[in-house]
């Protein structure tokens, strides 16, 4: 573990200058708006160890897949996110040295986010041998405009001097994980508009029938506090520049505000791109720093005034929630449903930048919850739009229906480690279980007539030809299968996967009840094809040990020599980076939940006694290794009376990032696990649960004086205040709302708070 940053219920600042860590600080200062976002770079030269990456939504590229053991069925290509052109270029010279940190002694560093109102500062005094200079730098990537970056860089000398800024824009750039340093950007163009300049590049050819894109990104600049020479522009191909030089006296303060637009061709034909770009530029110079930014701000603010998540007595635990809902909704915002949840958002190249089922098994629920049906449709929406994808990664399998990519871009699957591609195989039932989710949270059936029938249809077919039938034991089987704990490959009966499959099954057959005979026409759902469904459901083999009373998680798995993970020496944790591959696999260890994932997402078909009882035998072997593990187990422990547990796995979930627990943020941030310390308080601590209804069962932990959120259900808006007297449920619009508390039915109306006292 290592806290980088001050503990704050609204901030993340850094105290000095942290080379060794530089990276780690870039991944917790990221910064988006749901259409573009970077990492915590300097605007000005940085010559030491950094990793500069900036980010565009649904901007890839399908990178060659590079192994010796192709197989029928791999994927052609590892889709990836590229680095985009560096936006933030601003080199600074004094009397003709370039500020760079690297190489000049700085005090009073300090680095800030404020979540507050988005907004990244940064200050810092350098040392010369004619004096110091001061520098104050602020910038932020607009919810209003999302097209725009508005950075404002002032510089202080206290002795006379000459002052260069060279605000610039930078196609030449290369990923961090690019193979042979190759570059994914082709430079398609440069130039000026109406004092506004450009560059634009165009993602290389590649031998994949996937597309192109092409970006423009324009800039416009403006400079207040001296006299200021504008020098004449400088271009090249992939680079534009436009310097300003000014003399400073002791103590006088100059303020260059540079202000970028982006446009690309996901929305954009490439003719338009540039003079669009342009015009934003000019556009948010012309209303001045100050009005865009406060415009940004206020984005903000009616963001927190619905999602915000209050905690009294921990600051961290408080700073901890209020970050990971700030990154959720820095990375998506439900604005195209062609796009999705990164799970490194725009903080980093790692794991392709693409989507997983992290989407529908994390980030769905909370989504819900604080941003409304329609941003969820629209994650639904993306599902159901790579439906044809689905269907290619199931025939690249030999396979009827529609098999959801373990990692994709369009739909297809772009995912090169066979374990993953082949064997991971469960994402499938995390699509129709957010399908579920949406409708019982709803109340609503039109996505489900509409589209999401065709989406379980695909699934549940898939699921039927992949099973195989055990004559002997008169039961249906999957093998070769990875489970969600990935730390065992290739394996047998997979409890999670067989019951999820099984769940998949019944439910597709149910719901193919409440669409039109011509929609079951349309997807082949005859009688003899449900009633397979059915007969595959009820009798899929779900390994159980009576004796232990617990789900077994696969085949063999009592095999092996069970021990808990407090008896690994701590030198040796986490396993993934001192054990070999071979080792990891032979052990009992756990990365995630597994069997306890499923009694998660089927929370309402079990009782409190098995889930305790499987909770009790399988957490003890979970080395929590995996960003997406200790919500789970924070959840389960809540409903089980396991308070202290619940309250070590939120911790654990809410500041993964901010205190690097699994020591692997330097490279991004855990995006898509960040739902989980929402998860961990509403459906954990509050107890909170959709499937049959609206329910609660509140309480607070111990370390807390109290905690707040509030939730969108069914036109409402809920608010939920727990504190050590106890609970209160107040509709802060729309209609009176009735809802189980801890098994009775009560009502809230927004004249009449129900409370509830402990």
């Amino acid at each position: 573990m290592h806290r980088l940053f001050d503990i704050h219920p609204w901030q993340l600042t850094e105290h000095g200058l942290h080379p060794a860590h530089m990276r780690l600080a870039e991944s917790l200062t990221a910064t988006g708006n749901g259409l573009m976002g970077m990492r915590g770079n300097f605007e000005e030269q940085y010559t030491g160890d950094t990793h500069r990456g900036t980010y565009l939504a649904g901007i890839w590229f399908p990178d060659k897949t590079r192994v010796g053991w192709w197989k029928n069925g791999y994927p052609a290509y590892f889709g990836k996110v590229i680095n985009a052109v560096n936006l933030l270029s601003l080199r600074v010279r004094v009397d003709g040295q370039d500020i760079d940190l690297a190489r000049m002694p700085a005090t009073d560093f300090f680095r800030t986010l404020d979540m507050r109102t988005g907004l990244l500062l940064r200050g810092f005094d350098v040392t010369l041998p004619q004096g110091s200079v001061r520098v104050r730098v602020r910038r932020f990537v607009s919810l209003a405009r999302p097209e725009l970056l508005g950075i404002r860089y002032s510089v202080t000398p206290n002795f006379p001097c000459a002052v260069e800024w060279l605000p610039a824009l930078d196609a030449d750039v290369r990923n961090l994980d690019s193979n042979y340093d190759e570059m994914f950007w082709d430079f398609a163009g440069h130039g000026e508009t109406d004092g506004a300049l450009y560059v634009a590049a165009r993602t290389k050819p590649n031998p994949f029938d996937t597309p192109r894109f092409t970006v423009a990104a324009a800039m416009a600049t403006a400079f207040s506090g001296a006299q200021a020479q504008r020098e004449p522009a400088q271009a090249h191909p992939g680079y534009v520049c436009q310097p300003y030089t000014a003399r400073l006296n002791a103590g006088q303060t100059a303020t260059l505000d540079k202000f970028v637009a982006v446009a690309t061709s996901r929305t954009l034909a490439d003719e338009a791109l540039a003079p669009t770009a342009c015009a934003q530029a000019l556009a948010a110079a012309q209303a001045g720093y100050e009005a865009v930014q406060r415009e940004h701000e206020r984005a903000w603010q009616a963001i927190w005034d619905e999602a915000d998540v209050t905690i009294q007595g921990d600051d961290a635990a408080q700073q901890g929630i209020r970050y990971n809902i700030f990154q959720l909704l820095s990375t998506y915002r439900g604005q195209d449903a062609g796009l999705n949840i990164g799970p490194k958002g725009f903080t980093g190249e790692k794991y392709g930048g693409a989507t997983y089922w992290d989407t529908e098994a994390y980030c769905l629920p909370m989504y819900l919850a604080v941003a409304g049906d329609d941003v969820a449709r629209d994650l639904l929406m993306y599902r159901y739009l790579q439906l044809p994808g689905a269907r290619h990664n199931a025939q690249q399998q030999g396979l009827p229906g529609a098999l959801y990519p373990m990692v994709t871009f369009t739909g297809v699957e772009c995912h090169n480690e066979w374990e993953i591609t082949f064997e991971e195989i469960h994402r499938n039932a995390a699509v129709a279980h957010a399908i579920f989710c949406y409708t019982q949270y709803t109340g609503r059936d039109d996505y489900l007539k509409q589209y999401g029938m065709d989406v379980l249809a695909g699934i549940a077919a898939f699921w039927a030809g992949r099973v195989h039938y055990n004559r002997a034991k008169g039961c249906y089987m999957i093998h070769g299968v990875t489970g969600p704990n990935e730390y065992e490959n290739n394996i047998n009966n997979n409890w999670y996967t067989n019951r999820m499959a099984a769940w998949c099954l019944a439910y597709a057959a149910d719901c193919a009840a409440l669409v039109s005979p011509e929609k079951r026409a349309q997807l082949g759902l005859d009688e003899d094809t449900l009633a397979g469904w059915r007969d595959i459901a009820s009798r899929m083999y779900l390994p159980e040990d009576a004796q232990l009373g617990v789900f077994v998680q696969h085949d063999t798995f009592l095999d092996k020599e069970l021990m808990p993970a407090s008896a690994l020496p701590p030198a040796e944790r986490p396993i993934n980076k001192h054990w070999s591959w071979d080792r990891i696999l032979r052990s009992c260890f756990i990365k995630q939940a597994d069997v306890l994932q499923g009694l998660y997402a089927l929370g309402h078909l079990y009782d409190r006694e098995t889930k305790r009882r499987n909770f009790l035998f399988y957490e003890p072997m979970t080395v929590h290794e995996s960003s997406l593990s200790p919500c789970v187990h924070s959840i389960l422990a809540a409903e089980i009376g396991e308070r202290e547990k619940a309250v070590e796995m939120y911790r654990r979930t809410a500041r993964l990032d901010l205190d690097n627990i699994n020591d692997d943020t330097d490279d991004g941030l855990h995006i898509t696990s960040m739902a989980g310390s929402w998860l961990a308080i509403a459906h954990g601590f509050a107890g909170m649960r959709t499937a049959d209804g609206l329910a609660f069962a509140p309480f607070l932990p111990d370390c807390w004086q109290g905690y707040a959120f509030r939730i969108h259900y069914r036109g409402r808006i809920l608010s939920v205040q727990v504190d050590a007297r106890g609970a209160v449920f107040s509709i802060l619009r729309g209609e009176p709302l009735p809802f189980a508390l801890y098994g009775q039915t009560v009502r809230a109306a927004a004249d009449a708070p129900h409370t509830h006292l402990f």
